[in-house]
């Protein structure tokens, strides 16, 4: 493996004169989608786990969300034609004559995660479901089983995973605002609260502005000043959360493409813009940390429904995450940290092609008086891949 490290030289992103941070809330049709595969991965190990005694080649993360089609009033509306749910991947259906019932298992978790998630959506009227999970390729399925033979996980993908910390305060007000409003305790003081919420933090300077997008639910509003009321209130718990983590000055805007004299708002039947206004995709939204970050780095992988075991396109993001989070708690003088993981298809997953990591320090302190401790926190973290499984197969991670 080649460890790289290097000094941060470009100033902190919170330093810069203008930052964006995005967050697709719970409802948004891309979250759900990563919602949907991440459960369904979840569901088919512990399947696979009980059953067979190990977690089997699955790779279930191409869910997609055709919207429907709805007409939402004041105090009711109705959908016409139902949310359209896809899904999608690969997983094995075949072990030695036994069958998995991974349809079955693909729509119970998805018609699960709705109930339990979605207060206005009637899994029976809103949704149509569709299982297009086929079998894998057999050399990915062959790669991925002779982890049984030798003990050990190989890549099953060309991939990399990137990571950094601390969050900075407007991602933390991204986060912490749709989490808040999301919340079972809004949800209940707030029926007409949707799920789909997005938040766009935009700070300039030392002041930050929140537009959110919020799907309001037609049944628990019956007319156009209890629309305004719940904007209004909306805002208010918005701007109280935001200010649980921030100094700044924080203004709120709730929904700025309504036009009210035209009768024209955001008012939905089910809480989510699925119902007719927009698609969704495993993907396309948050990254692993929960957000949408344009000033930090990146990944395009798709991290929700791959499985646990071998696909470093998950196992690298959460590790890159975990490796810089440590080098901030850990290593004396490190404020922040970025890191880079590659792999290399058939390698243990543990040994990673490459390691590239950047920190900043807070005295500018020499890196070669850090070095050491950089390594350990590298390798005790790589260490650990094997076992993120079962914090996976918990529930203790989130991916989106």
């Amino acid at each position: 493996m080649a460890l790289r490290i290097t000094q941060l030289s470009t100033a902190p992103v919170s330093a810069q004169e203008i930052e964006i941070v995005e967050r697709k809330g719970l409802g948004h049709p891309d979250t759900i989608c990563d919602a949907l595969a991440e459960k369904l991965s979840i569901a088919l190990s512990r399947h696979y786990l009980e059953r067979f005694g190990l977690i089997l080649h699955h790779n279930v993360d191409k869910a997609l969300i055709r919207g429907g089609a709805a007409y939402a009033e004041f105090g009711g509306g109705i959908v016409l034609q139902p949310i359209e749910v896809y899904l999608a991947g690969r997983a094995t259906h075949d072990v030695n004559g036994s069958k998995v019932p991974v349809a079955e298992i693909a729509v119970e978790t998805a018609r699960q995660w709705f109930r339990e998630h979605m207060h206005a959506v009637d899994c029976d009227r809103h949704l149509k479901f569709h299982c297009l999970i086929r079998p894998g390729s057999s050399d990915l399925v062959d790669l991925y089983l002779r982890q049984k033979e030798t003990g050990i996980a190989l890549a099953n993908d060309t991939s990399c995973g990137v990571g950094y910390a601390p969050l900075d305060e407007l991602e933390q007000v991204a986060l912490t605002v749709e989490r808040h409003l999301n919340s079972p305790t809004v949800r209940s003081a707030c029926p007409g609260f949707g799920e789909d919420i997005k938040v766009m933090a935009v700070r300039e300077g030392h002041a930050i502005t929140l537009t959110i997008a919020c799907a309001f639910i037609s049944r628990y509003i019956q007319n156009i000043g209890e629309y305004l009321e719940n904007k209004a209130r909306l805002a208010d718990i918005a701007r109280d959360a935001a200010l649980r983590v921030t100094d700044m000055k924080v203004s709120v805007r709730v929904n700025t493409a309504d036009k009210l004299d035209a009768g024209s708002v955001y008012l939905t039947v089910t809480g989510t813009s699925a119902e007719a206004g927009d698609d969704g995709e495993v993907g396309r939204g948050n990254r692993a940390n929960g957000l949408i970050t344009p000033y930090r780095p990146m990944t395009m992988e798709a991290v929700a429904g791959k499985n646990p075991v071998t696909h470093v396109g998950k196992l690298y993001n959460v590790t890159a995450m975990r490796i810089a989070a440590s080098l901030v708690r850990e290593v004396d003088d490190v404020s922040e940290a970025y890191c880079y993981i590659v792999s290399q298809i058939g390698n243990p997953i543990q040994e990673p092609r490459a390691v590239d990591v950047h920190i900043r320090t807070e005295e500018n302190r020499p890196l070669t008086d850090l070095m050491p401790a950089i390594e350990e926190v590298v390798h005790a973290e790589l260490a650990n891949i094997g076992t993120l499984w079962q914090e996976f197969m918990r529930g203790d991670i989130t991916v989106y």
